[in-house]
Protein backbone atom coordinates (compact mmCIF):
# COMPACT_ATOMS: atom_id res chain seq x y z
CA UNK A 1 0.00 0.00 0.00
CA UNK A 2 1.35 3.25 -1.06
CA UNK A 3 2.48 5.68 2.06
CA UNK A 4 -0.13 8.30 0.69
CA UNK A 5 -3.01 5.68 1.70
CA UNK A 6 -1.80 4.84 5.14
CA UNK A 7 -1.54 8.34 5.61
CA UNK A 8 -5.42 8.98 4.38
CA UNK A 9 -6.60 6.29 6.26
CA UNK A 10 -4.86 7.59 9.66
CA UNK A 11 -6.74 10.92 8.86
CA UNK A 12 -9.91 9.57 8.16
CA UNK A 13 -9.73 7.73 11.32
CA UNK A 14 -8.88 10.36 13.19
CA UNK A 15 -11.24 12.11 12.04
CA UNK A 16 -14.00 10.20 12.36
CA UNK A 17 -12.68 9.94 15.96
CA UNK A 18 -12.26 13.36 16.74
CA UNK A 19 -15.87 14.18 15.18
CA UNK A 20 -17.36 11.84 17.17
CA UNK A 21 -15.66 12.92 20.62
CA UNK A 22 -16.43 16.39 19.50
CA UNK A 23 -20.09 15.99 18.88
CA UNK A 24 -20.63 14.54 22.28
CA UNK A 25 -18.31 17.05 24.05
CA UNK A 26 -21.19 19.81 25.02
CA UNK A 27 -23.49 17.06 26.30
CA UNK A 28 -20.35 15.49 28.62
CA UNK A 29 -19.69 19.20 29.73
CA UNK A 30 -23.44 18.85 31.31
CA UNK A 31 -22.24 15.96 32.89
CA UNK A 32 -19.78 18.11 35.11
CA UNK A 33 -17.00 16.15 32.45
CA UNK A 34 -14.15 17.16 30.32
CA UNK A 35 -14.08 14.00 27.53
CA UNK A 36 -10.30 12.97 28.67
CA UNK A 37 -11.52 13.25 32.26
CA UNK A 38 -14.74 10.44 30.89
CA UNK A 39 -11.66 8.64 29.20
CA UNK A 40 -9.99 8.57 33.00
CA UNK A 41 -12.57 8.04 34.77
CA UNK A 42 -13.56 4.82 32.43
CA UNK A 43 -10.21 3.13 33.10
CA UNK A 44 -10.28 3.81 36.76
CA UNK A 45 -10.86 0.40 37.53
CA UNK A 46 -8.38 -1.29 35.22
CA UNK A 47 -5.71 1.11 35.97
CA UNK A 48 -6.26 2.55 39.64
CA UNK A 49 -3.03 4.20 39.93
CA UNK A 50 -2.40 7.35 38.50
CA UNK A 51 0.99 6.88 36.84
CA UNK A 52 -0.64 4.04 35.48
CA UNK A 53 -3.29 6.21 34.05
CA UNK A 54 -0.91 8.40 32.67
CA UNK A 55 0.62 5.47 30.37
CA UNK A 56 -2.39 4.21 29.67
CA UNK A 57 -4.30 7.53 28.87
CA UNK A 58 -0.82 9.11 27.00
CA UNK A 59 -1.25 11.77 29.25
CA UNK A 60 1.44 13.78 31.10
CA UNK A 61 1.55 12.49 34.74
CA UNK A 62 0.45 16.36 35.65
CA UNK A 63 -2.11 16.36 33.47
CA UNK A 64 -3.55 13.20 35.36
CA UNK A 65 -3.23 14.97 38.96
CA UNK A 66 -4.70 18.12 37.52
CA UNK A 67 -7.95 15.62 36.44
CA UNK A 68 -7.55 13.57 39.42
CA UNK A 69 -8.01 16.77 41.99
CA UNK A 70 -10.76 17.57 40.10
CA UNK A 71 -12.88 14.67 39.60
CA UNK A 72 -12.18 14.26 43.12
CA UNK A 73 -13.71 17.70 44.17
CA UNK A 74 -16.51 16.86 42.31
CA UNK A 75 -17.13 13.78 43.99
CA UNK A 76 -16.93 11.33 41.37
CA UNK A 77 -13.45 9.89 42.86
CA UNK A 78 -11.88 9.41 45.56
CA UNK A 79 -7.96 7.94 46.83
CA UNK A 80 -6.88 5.83 49.29
CA UNK A 81 -3.71 4.54 50.57
CA UNK A 82 -2.85 1.48 48.87
CA UNK A 83 -2.38 -1.00 50.79
CA UNK A 84 -0.18 -2.92 48.80
CA UNK A 85 2.10 -0.18 48.87
CA UNK A 86 1.88 2.51 51.15
CA UNK A 87 3.63 4.89 48.96
CA UNK A 88 0.96 4.80 46.53
CA UNK A 89 -2.38 6.22 46.20
CA UNK A 90 -4.87 4.10 44.39
CA UNK A 91 -8.11 5.77 42.90
CA UNK A 92 -11.55 4.55 43.70
CA UNK A 93 -14.74 5.44 41.57
CA UNK A 94 -17.66 7.09 43.81
CA UNK A 95 -21.31 5.81 42.48
CA UNK A 96 -21.96 9.47 41.47
CA UNK A 97 -18.53 8.81 39.64
CA UNK A 98 -19.74 5.58 38.14
CA UNK A 99 -22.66 7.02 37.35
CA UNK A 100 -21.56 9.88 34.78
CA UNK A 101 -19.21 7.61 33.63
CA UNK A 102 -21.55 5.40 32.39
CA UNK A 103 -24.09 8.40 31.13
CA UNK A 104 -21.13 9.21 29.27
CA UNK A 105 -19.52 6.75 27.84
CA UNK A 106 -23.22 5.92 26.40
CA UNK A 107 -23.17 9.32 24.77
CA UNK A 108 -20.04 8.34 22.85
CA UNK A 109 -21.61 5.12 22.04
CA UNK A 110 -24.81 6.54 20.76
CA UNK A 111 -22.91 8.97 18.80
CA UNK A 112 -20.36 6.17 17.23
CA UNK A 113 -23.35 4.10 16.75
CA UNK A 114 -24.92 6.39 14.45
CA UNK A 115 -21.93 6.41 12.17
CA UNK A 116 -21.60 2.28 12.39
CA UNK A 117 -25.44 2.40 11.51
CA UNK A 118 -24.60 4.02 8.52
CA UNK A 119 -23.07 0.51 7.63
CA UNK A 120 -24.85 -2.78 6.78
CA UNK A 121 -24.36 -5.80 9.36
CA UNK A 122 -21.54 -7.57 7.15
CA UNK A 123 -19.55 -4.47 6.93
CA UNK A 124 -19.88 -3.44 10.49
CA UNK A 125 -19.01 -7.60 10.98
CA UNK A 126 -15.76 -6.72 8.79
CA UNK A 127 -15.18 -3.49 10.59
CA UNK A 128 -14.64 -5.27 14.22
CA UNK A 129 -12.37 -7.75 12.35
CA UNK A 130 -10.15 -5.49 10.62
CA UNK A 131 -9.82 -3.68 13.86
CA UNK A 132 -9.20 -6.36 16.33
CA UNK A 133 -6.24 -7.35 13.80
CA UNK A 134 -4.94 -4.10 14.12
CA UNK A 135 -5.07 -3.97 17.82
Amino acid sequence: MPKSDVGKIWSLNYRLMMSVITGVAPEVAELGLEVKELFLLAEVDAHPHPAELAGILSMPKPTVTMYVKRLEAADFLRREIDAADLRRHRLILTPEGRKTMTRGLALLSGAFGARLARLSSAQQSELATLLEKLS
